[in-house]
């Protein structure tokens, strides 16, 4: 054993001399990597620093994982230094048997990127094992007659080194009357044969006793004993003999067991009982595969022969006569190989999984082919079946390398079925296949794609806030992580602070939701940018645009802008001529409806007429003519009720009171509507009943503290104070005008009163009686002071102003019906006194009107509502501020708005020809 580490030592050096000699044998390195090391090394021990002769790094070895694949773990590969290391018993003898050179080949295979590099480490035989005979003595009957020179076959012993270190010699002890020679067989073994120098005599020595040595050259030397006893027998005077020394057969190994393999024959010229031969085997116990028959000789085939175990067999038989001498030969069987072997595949440091992104040629496999077969019948090709994108490429003998031949696809393909098909070139051929299948790696190679190219999404308005408006769906054919999609808003032509407050998408599902309820006349459509985002290393996404378009509802009913309201709430009238001809535009409804479509298509109905046939409307236009000429007996008042309906489904509708009369000027207008009753409101009269109840209580609880305090401070006011209050200072007046006309229009009547005090106060008196038109008017002497209204015969105490004659109109701009042409041709002021109040108060209410911005009726911009009745020419280039020109006839002092900012009311636009109607407003 002790050579065997001085081997060891050899070993471990010659790696080095292997790295200098590296550049010159860089082509067989390529192949293959070699070492060579002792057998029977201890584990752990050190082979050679396969790291680097692979030209590795140390920094390399974590990531390029470094190791072993062999069937058989002889070696492995340290991860920290890289070298290969003895993992298991290393014994010679057992890998190799008899073989002259032994060696294991295996592959070392390494990862990012995965390659293959052939290792062959050669085992060294030492000298572990001692000659060992099969027997411990042998016995040998040798006849006194037996001529000097007659040898003697004796039993061999084995070694299962090889080299020097095997069975080389054998030694005999001394004797005088035997020697020993030493003979080889034809596959080089060795056997002695003992050799008669003299002699023997029976009567003087009857059995001789010898050592016979076993040697071998090993350092050091083994060597073992067996003991040999010859027995001298009587004379017999001839010994078997067979026909030849040597018996030499070739037999198949596919033979049946029975076949007779041959005939051995020997001859005894003796007569009688000494010439009677029997035949044995000389090692009986060591033949298994042979039968010999003892009478006849012959040696048949007792059990199957496997070339691949056995190639030869060496066997010695007896011939043994009657009288005890033997004869002896060799019989050498060579085994010839068939074709009796199936190629075999192994597959070696195959991959759980294959990425798909796999560069053309990556290693994937290491497949070893294995015929037991010898020659030819032991040559082996490869071949891989099926269209795959793999291919084999033969590395080493034997041995080849699956690599990858197209580009993988784990979303078209997930897995291969590999079929590799092994076949010899004996006669006939085998073959065998072997299967595998490779799973591929998925790689976040595919980016989501959305199931449409873009959406578009139709939402009624005033849905429910957090209802489902829509989902988007995209699908990524990855696995795992990879194939995981998360959706979310990247983008939207909404301001990003109100993103959100409209839509949400839910990150799994991709369902979108809204946030408030839409409304179509705020937001008919927005357009948002989903993207779709895989968990992939790096992540991959993809973007949609998703358009919802805000479907209107009827939700809105139409909406009267004209005739409006006044600001009490009562409607306006339209003076239609007397003499209007059938067609006659009267007016028209204006409407209008928030919605769209057909929910904004507006049809204008007749709901009720005073006198039906009258006038019609029309359908889409909502206009308003007269459909015949006004008769006798048709009432000079007219009333329709008009309905506004929308095309919406259920449709809604709003309704307009339109009030006509029919006459040719203002004047004969307003008697005719100051006398009009107002229709009864049920609900109105019962409220107005309930507020006078409770009025008069009020005043009653008032009247009587009021009472009690003026009794107790009546002493305490001037006589020219309580004054004021008698009846001969105040005079009850009626309005002037008729009620409920727009602000600006003087619609109050005032009571003025002026104490010997000198202080002016104001009392607001509910008059009891009407007057008539002109009974009552308005006076202010010559410094601008108002005086309280006054009738007609205290009107002559005060001198009245003449009117200003510098308003002067062209025919077209004179006041009257749309139409007309009635009254003075000069253009001047019109003479009558209720005609100049009424238009003084008109303009006035309109130059308010129109100062404040209020008018939204009647003509155009900057006509004060005039145009509509006066025609298109009275606009207000015409007019002055009529606030600071117009005054009071008999006073040359001008009006302001001074009462309705007194009565805190925005001036209400007028209309021109509209008039208010309605019950007359006190104070």
């Amino acid at each position: 054993m002790g050579s065997g580490a001085g081997e060891r030592g050899r070993a471990e050096r010659r790696p080095g001399l292997f790295l200098f000699l590296l550049p010159l044998l860089c082509p067989a390195l390529g192949e293959q990597i070699r070492y060579r090391i002792p057998e029977e090394m201890p584990k752990g021990s050190v082979v050679g620093n396969l790291a680097k002769d692979l030209g590795f790094s140390v920094q390399e070895l974590p990531t390029r994982k470094l190791r072993v694949s062999s069937e058989k773990p002889y070696f492995t590969v340290s991860a920290e230094s890289g070298d290969l290391l003895v993992s298991s018993r290393l014994d010679r003898e057992e890998i190799c048997g008899k073989n002259p050179t032994c060696a294991l080949e295996f592959e070392a295979v390494a990862e990012n990127p995965l390659n293959f590099y052939h290792v062959n480490v050669e085992i060294e035989d030492i000298n572990d094992h001692t000659p060992k005979f099969t027997q411990n003595s042998f016995e040998l009957q040798i006849s006194e007659s037996a001529q000097p020179g007659t040898r003697f076959i004796l039993g061999s012993a084995h070694d299962a080194d090889i080299g020097s270190n095997t069975l080389q010699s054998y030694q005999l002890s001394l004797s005088d009357h035997f020697s020993l020679t030493n003979k080889e067989k034809s596959d080089g073994s060795k056997y002695p044969e003992l050799v008669l120098k003299t002699p023997l005599d029976r009567e003087k020595q009857k059995s001789y006793h010898l050592t016979l040595t076993a040697l071998d050259f090993g350092a050091p030397p083994l060597s073992s004993t067996a003991q040999i006893r010859v027995l001298v027998t009587d004379a017999n005077d001839n010994a078997p003999v067979f026909s030849q020394d040597v018996y030499r057969v070739r037999l198949s190994e596919n033979v049946y067991p029975g076949t007779t393999v041959l005939q051995v024959t020997a001859t005894d010229q003796d007569e009688g009982v000494n010439a009677e031969i029997t035949f044995s085997f000389s090692e009986a116990s060591q033949i298994t595969q042979f039968n010999l028959n003892s009478n006849t000789g012959e040696i048949t085939v007792l059990n199957t022969l496997d070339f691949e175990e056995v190639k030869e067999y060496s066997i010695v038989l007896e011939a043994r006569d009657g009288g005890g001498m033997i004869a002896q030969c060799t019989v050498e069987v060579e085994v010839i190989d068939e074709n009796d072997n199936v190629p075999e595949v192994i597959f070696q440091s195959l991959p759980n999984l294959i990425m798909e992104d796999a560069e053309l040629g990556t290693h994937i496999a290491l497949l070893k082919v294995r015929d037991k077969d010898s020659k030819h019948n032991g040559e082996v090709t490869c071949k891989l079946e099926g269209d795959v994108p793999f291919k084999i490429l033969t590395s080493s003998r034997n041995t080849y390398k699956l690599v990858t031949d197209a580009v993988l696809d784990r979303e078209q393909n997930p897995e291969y079925n590999i079929t590799i098909t092994a076949t010899d070139r004996g006669k006939p051929p085998l073959s065998s296949s072997s299967s595998i299948t490779l799973h591929i790696g998925d790689v976040n190679d595919n980016a989501p794609v959305f199931s449409q190219p873009f959406y578009i999404v139709y939402v009624s308005e005033n849905n429910p806030p957090g209802a489902s408006i829509s989902q988007v769906s995209a699908s990524d054919p990855d696995l795992g992580p990879n194939g995981q999609v998360s959706y979310s808003i990247v983008a939207s032509d909404l301001e990003p602070r109100e993103l959100s407050s409209y839509v949400s998408v839910s990150a799994q599902s991709g369902v979108v939701f809204a946030q408030r309820a839409f409304d179509h006349e705020q937001l008919r459509s927005f357009e948002l940018t989903l993207q779709a985002r895989d968990h992939g290393s790096p992540a991959l996404s993809a973007n949609v645009s998703l358009r919802v378009l805000v479907n209107d509802r009827n939700d809105n009913a139409p909406r009267v802008l004209y005739p409006a309201l006044g600001p009490d709430g009562s409607a306006l009238f339209d003076m239609v001529p007397r003499a209007a001809e059938p067609g006659y535009l009267v007016t028209k409804v204006v409407a209008v409806d928030a919605d769209s479509g057909h929910n904004a298509w507006l049809s204008y109905h007749v709901l009720q007429a005073s006198e039906p046939g009258l006038f019609s409307l029309g359908l889409r236009t909502g206009e308003v003519r007269t459909a015949r000429a006004l008769g006798d007996r048709d009432a000079a008042r007219q009333r329709l009720l008009v309905a506004v309906r929308d095309g919406g489904q259920p449709p809604l509708s709003a309704t307009a009171t339109l009030h006509l009369v029919f006459a040719d000027s203002l004047q004969e207008v307003l008697p005719d509507i100051t006398d009009r009753p107002e229709p009864s409101d049920p609900q109105a009269e019962l409220q107005f009943y309930l507020v006078v109840a409770l009025a008069l209580i009020s005043v009653l609880f008032l009247l009587a503290v009021i009472l009690a305090i003026a009794l107790r401070l009546r002493r305490s006011f001037s006589p020219a104070a309580w004054s004021c209050f008698q009846p001969g200072l105040c005079v009850k007046s009626g309005p002037v005008v008729p009620p409920n006309y727009s602000e600006g229009t003087l619609p109050y009547s005032y009571n003025l009163c002026v104490a010997h005090t000198g202080k002016t106060e104001f009392n607001f008196l509910k008059c009891s009686e009407q007057l008539s038109s002109g009974q009552d008017m308005l006076c202010g002497d010559t410094s601008g002071t108002l005086f309280p209204l006054c009738n007609s015969s205290e009107l002559t105490s005060h001198q009245q102003a003449p009117p200003n004659t510098d308003w002067r109109f062209s025919q077209a701009q004179r006041p009257g019906t749309s139409g007309s042409q009635n009254g003075d041709d000069t253009g001047t002021w019109p003479n009558n006194q209720f005609d100049t109040e009424m238009l003084q108060a008109m303009i006035l209410a309109s130059a308010s009107e129109a100062a404040d911005g209020s008018s939204t009726l009647g003509g155009g911009a900057g006509t004060m509502g005039l145009s509509a009745r006066y025609g298109p020419q009275f606009t207000l280039q015409h007019v002055p501020d009529y606030r600071q020109n117009v005054y009071i006839p008999g006073s040359n002092a001008t009006l302001t708005n001074a009462a309705g900012k007194r009565d805190g009311k925005a001036p209400a636009g007028g209309n021109g020809n509209k008039k208010k109607s309605g019950k007359k407003e006190k104070k």
